[in-house]
């Protein structure tokens, strides 16, 4: 069945507005090259309006509507937004799809995904209810104290293009549970559905202001809305470097940020390993979702006692994959998001082979799709530490491919780049993997497969991965300020100073 992109405006105070300069971007299928739509592109005047009317929403009834209201408030209109993700889940599937190129049942399983964090972040609203006023042990009698926890304020959040209602989800629930005011700045390259977050927030009345959304360039909008003086916090996912000009700009007014960014993460493989288990969670770690996760594991290190037989192995499982337009039943790789995108890939390759690499499979357009930005998974080997496929992100699917002899060389090349967001580990050994799970300088490590995300569980990186985490109850945490309160409660007068009266 065929599906159209809506057409939306900007998502401020509640209402659709048109741009100021009423620009608009053109949305292109990545699978067939087509202009299928078009979203509002946002400038530094529209991000003023919506700052303004964040802040007019934080203060309304003197914060009794939002900020300052209950979390159980606050938790029914993330259920009530849960509960039409659910309802709408087929069309947003087919949207992220047509927008971005992930294979359907991807962005169907994505969809799972966006409102089981809803519902899980209206739980954590709740909850703060009862951690209010939480109680602090002093050393003195004649004193109590107490924590608070109050919403940041106002924030701005940048998400990418690679989940494009995931990340906002990941942002935009937790934000919300505090208490915040968000300000929503998609990726250029996928907005379509978090335009129609903005349309479901809509139609289950949550209060004007309180999410706005702004779709539009970095430049354009993220740039004036991340150095913004009345914005209170910025959230970011996406590039390093795109990353470094938000902390830069935010510097300047001392405003909190969050980064999750980059990743070159690294999968070992002992020799102890069943080989088809281990190859498909190879594959999986790497060419999942296009190959455009931040936390892929690019980097694969295998001993050498089994490499030729894995890496047989591995090219047996890519042969397998079908590549094909994402919305066909069985797709489990689709096209990379932009003509752009699939130069850069292209690109990663070529390199590698002028390198000295070995292209051991893919790395070239598909023989039977003949348009679309689509990449056959690549396998490289005879890689070298100074390369660059083994340094630099591609943000496709390409896995590059080292040898390694003993436990110590696995954990010193896996720790060998700038990165640290994800590593994983395959043995039949745990104890070994324990080990090599404590050695290993990142935020997130997987034990016997990679990737698996879940709500529950921390996220974000070290290094220049970036800092802060999401989801969970640090999630939460990270929309909140703490307030300490302290009371005198003695009869007697606090005594450091002679009273008058007794002079």
């Amino acid at each position: 069945m065929a599906i159209s992109i809506p057409t939306r405006q900007l998502f401020i105070d509640g209402e659709w507005r048109e741009p100021v300069l009423k620009k608009r971007i053109p949305v292109i299928n990545p699978t067939t090259e087509e202009t299928i739509g078009s979203i509002p592109a946002a400038t530094a005047e529209d991000v003023e309006l919506a700052v303004d009317a964040a802040r007019k929403a934080l203060a309304r009834n003197k914060g009794k509507d939002w900020s300052s209201a209950s979390g159980a408030v606050r938790a029914k209109y993330l259920r009530a937004i849960a509960a039409k993700i659910t309802e709408r889940k087929p069309e947003l599937a087919k949207l992220e799809s047509i927008d971005c190129g992930k294979p359907l049942e991807e962005a169907a399983w994505d969809m799972d995904d966006v409102a089981g964090c809803f519902d899980y972040y209206a739980d954590l609203a709740e909850g703060l209810d009862a951690k209010q006023k939480a109680p602090v042990s002093l050393p003195m009698d004649t004193f109590k104290s107490y924590v608070l926890k109050e919403p940041i304020g106002v924030v701005g959040l940048i998400t990418p293009w690679n989940y494009p209602l995931l990340m906002c989800a990941w942002k935009v629930a937790p934000a919300l549970a505090a208490g915040c005011a968000a300000i929503l700045k998609p990726s250029e390259l996928a907005s379509v559905t978090s335009l129609e977050l903005a349309e479901i927030c809509k139609e289950v009345g949550l209060p004007s202001g309180i999410l706005n959304v702004l779709t539009g360039y970095g430049a354009e909008a993220g740039a004036p809305l991340a150095s913004h003086p009345h914005v209170d916090k910025i959230a970011f996912t996406g590039s390093g470097a795109t990353g470094s000009k938000i902390m830069a700009s935010a510097a300047q007014l001392v405003k909190p940020v969050t980064m999750e960014l980059g990743g070159k993460s690294p999968i070992v493989v002992f020799d102890d390993v069943d080989l088809d288990k281990a190859a498909e969670w190879t594959i999986f770690g790497c060419f999942w979702t296009n190959g455009q996760i931040c936390s892929a594991t690019y980097r694969l290190l295998v001993h050498e006692n089994i490499a030729d037989e894995f890496l047989d192995k591995i090219v047996q499982w890519c042969k397998n994959i079908k590549i094909s337009d994402p919305l066909e039943e069985g797709c489990r790789l689709g096209p990379v998001v932009s003509a752009s995108q699939y130069e850069k890939v292209l690109k990663f390759v070529s390199t590698a082979e002028q390198e000295g690499a070995k292209i051991l499979y893919g790395g070239v357009r598909p023989k039977h799709l003949k348009k679309g930005y689509f990449v056959e998974p690549a396998i490289i080997t005879n890689v070298t530490t100074s390369m660059q496929i083994w340094k630099e992100e591609v943000f496709g699917p390409v896995l590059c491919v080292k040898t390694f002899s003993s436990e110590d060389e696995a954990i010193e090349l896996a720790n060998d780049t700038i990165y640290g967001l994800g590593a994983a580990v395959i043995s039949n050994d745990l104890e070994r993997c324990d080990r090599v799970a404590k050695a290993f300088q990142a935020g997130i490590v997987w034990i016997n497969c990679s990737q698996p995300c879940f709500t529950q569980a921390p996220w974000g990186g070290v290094k220049r991965s970036g800092f802060g985490r999401e989801l969970g109850e640090w999630g939460l945490d990270t929309y909140l300020t703490v307030k300490q309160v302290t009371q005198y409660i003695s009869d007697e007068p606090w005594g450091w100073y002679k009273s008058p009266s007794k002079l």
